[in-house]
């Protein structure tokens, strides 16, 4: 099954052609560009290097969140567009999630991580076998930094995510056996995607796409000070 999926919920953007568990192709920037400007591009390059239309593949797949607002936006407006234009089905699987596939292989716990900002981060934990799907322990949520350290208390614990670094410095102290996923697996990748959206499409979970949404666990920032605007709250 040849998926195209793309990752643009965080700093990072990436694009990953699979035909199965196998990579075709794949490509990640990491340097300040807007997705807005990235993302397209990167997937006609990559397709146009191994010589595939859009309509030649089985479907497409997207990290519909948690994440920054503008880019998860960004990359299910981009698949939306995809698979309505070929007639395609896709699907969008959890960021958090996603990270977790990208560390297929290894064993242990892992507390996929996103800065939320004031103070908080997107979290899932999951129990990595070594082999297979990686087992959920918990839902996608969003926590403070300081609530996620005493869950994880003295366990040893995997982060990965954009948000690592910082639960890592923060938690060290209270959290001794924190140890930080591979440098190059820190960042969300769009083969994590891949490997979530495989799994889904083959539980029958694709859908066309109209159905194709984000998933948000909190509201943007400007609509969060709105809404303390319309209930008497102040923004000063």
């Amino acid at each position: 099954m040849k998926l195209l999926s793309f990752e643009s919920s965080a700093v990072s953007a990436a694009v990953c052609l699979t035909d199965g568990e196998k990579v075709v192709a794949s490509a990640f920037q990491n340097c300040g560009l807007t997705h807005s400007r990235t993302l397209l591009p990167m997937a006609e390059q990559l397709l146009s290097n191994v010589g595939l239309t859009p309509k030649e593949l089985d479907g497409f797949a997207v990290a519909s969140g948690p994440g920054s607002f503008t880019g998860i936006r960004i990359g299910v407006a981009t698949v939306k567009g995809l698979a309505m234009g070929t007639g395609l089905p896709c699907v969008g699987v959890s960021t958090l999630e996603a990270m977790a596939w990208n560390l297929t292989g290894m064993t242990g716990t892992v507390s996929c991580v996103m800065d939320a900002r004031a103070g908080q981060v997107y979290n899932a934990r999951f129990r990595l076998n070594g082999t297979g799907a990686p087992e959920r322990l918990t839902s996608d949520r969003a926590l403070t930094i300081q609530a996620l350290g005493e869950e994880i208390g003295q366990d040893g614990e995997i982060l990965v995510g954009d948000g690592a670094y910082l639960c890592y410095t923060k938690l060290t102290e209270i959290c001794p056996h924190l140890v930080l996923a591979p440098t190059h697996l820190i960042y969300p990748g769009a083969y994590g995607v891949a490997m979530a959206a495989l799994q889904a499409f083959r539980d029958g979970k694709a859908v066309d796409a109209q159905r194709l949404d984000a998933v948000y666990l909190r509201k943007p920032q400007a609509e969060q000070m709105w809404d303390r605007k319309l209930n008497g709250g102040t923004n000063k």
